[in-house]
């Protein structure tokens, strides 16, 4: 475990490129390992992701860490188990049209049921209970119908801040970045 210099790489940026890998379920170029281990250098990143590949190739029978040109590298299951794989994979925590809900819910709250339903249709109300269900927003009685806001578990689960005002602006300008 020794970086291109010939000193040791720390485990805690090892375990640091081995999260990001884990979690991306896509190829990272070097610039995001390099991001996440904490480190400016391109080089470094990639002889850390080298080292977990080394790591995880070694003693792993169903997941290779595997590297690309460019260089990318990417955590993935091995094609002979992908079959294996799917018959236990699970569904996604919440629909796309409860997703779009939460991201009204998120930019404009807090925000009447009424005015949602409005906006998004009947089947807004089906989207409520789920999303209350995990916890992703909460209500209060507001006259004569309920405010609802996005709660901290909503917060932490998309890693956004839980004040409603920053919250708004990192949404705005994660949609200018996706135009």
């Amino acid at each position: 475990m020794s970086e291109p210099s010939g000193e040791p790489i720390p485990k805690e940026l090892l375990a640091k490129v081995e999260a990001a890998l884990y979690a991306a379920g896509r190829p990272l170029a070097v610039e995001e390992l390099a991001k996440a281990a904490g480190t400016a250098s391109e080089r470094k990143a990639a002889a850390m992701a080298r080292e977990v590949a080394k790591a995880v190739n070694g003693s792993m029978q169903a997941v290779e860490v595997v590297e690309y040109s460019g260089p990318r590298f990417a955590m993935q299951l091995k094609a002979k188990y992908t079959q294996t794989a799917r018959k236990f994979a699970t569904r996604p925590l919440l629909t796309k049209a409860a997703l779009r809900t939460l991201s009204f819910i998120a930019f404009f709250q807090p925000i009447t049921s009424a005015e949602l339903a409005l906006r998004r249709g009947s089947t807004v109300y089906q989207h409520l209970k789920e999303l209350e269900e995990v916890g992703f927003i909460a209500s209060e009685r507001q006259g004569r119908g309920k405010a609802i806001k996005t709660t901290s578990r909503f917060a932490e689960y998309f890693g956004l801040s839980s004040e409603v005002t920053t919250l708004k602006r990192q949404l705005e300008s994660r949609t200018l970045t996706l135009k």
